[in-house]
């Protein structure tokens, strides 16, 4: 007989497991069976929770999302004024959380399969919408009708510093990663210098 209350502490192991072995593999080639025996639990319970390996690897991105979701709603409501929470919003999209190697890793994969997967692809999307309407609503004070411009860039460097750190063999630098898009947002803030 299942221990009550327990699906909600099972589930977040099988997420966890789910985000390491795929950051271990650097690919989804990896089995349920690894993830189940990473969350300490038998192959035929993390089906009974999930399914499928597809639908492991949903979940954990829902709640890689969500956790940078929180992160970024609580930076910007600390932070004051336009140029603060734009910096807010950059450095959560490297924070250490977001921006360590499984994680990473796990990003990558989920750009993959939101080419093939309907479900992986609203999910990508949702995000990037918000990412895109979050950087609109602290860019547009400060440069008007440039923002989208600005907006669209930095949106391509945080997926292009994801991408190139899944790729390096270095440990993961989440302040040097928001330094170099902070930089390009002062330039373009500060000199207005075109898109």
């Amino acid at each position: 007989m299942p221990k009550l209350g327990m699906e909600p502490i099972r589930k977040a192991a099988l997420v966890k497991a789910t985000i390491d072995e795929i950051g271990r593999a650097g690919s989804l080639d990896v089995t349920v069976s690894q993830i189940a025996r990473r969350a300490g639990m038998s192959t035929a319970l993390a089906h009974h929770y999930f399914g499928n390996k597809e639908q492991m690897f949903l979940a954990a991105m829902r709640h890689v999302l969500s956790l940078y979701g929180a992160e970024v709603r609580g930076a910007l409501a600390a932070a004051d004024g336009p140029r603060a929470r734009l910096n807010a919003i950059v450095r959560v999209s490297f924070a250490a959380g977001s921006f360590r190697r499984e994680v990473v890793g796990a990003w990558l994969n989920f750009y993959v399969l939101a080419q093939t997967v309907p479900e992986a692809r609203r999910l990508l999307r949702v995000y990037q919408r918000r990412l895109r309407s979050n950087l609109l609503a602290e860019l547009r004070p400060q440069i008007g009708a440039r923002a989208v411009a600005v907006a669209e860039a930095v949106g391509a460097m945080i997926d292009g510093l994801y991408i190139r750190e899944a790729l390096s063999d270095r440990p993961p630098d989440g302040v040097g990663a928001a330094r170099m898009v902070i930089a390009y947002l002062d330039g373009q803030i500060d000199h207005r210098v075109p898109a």
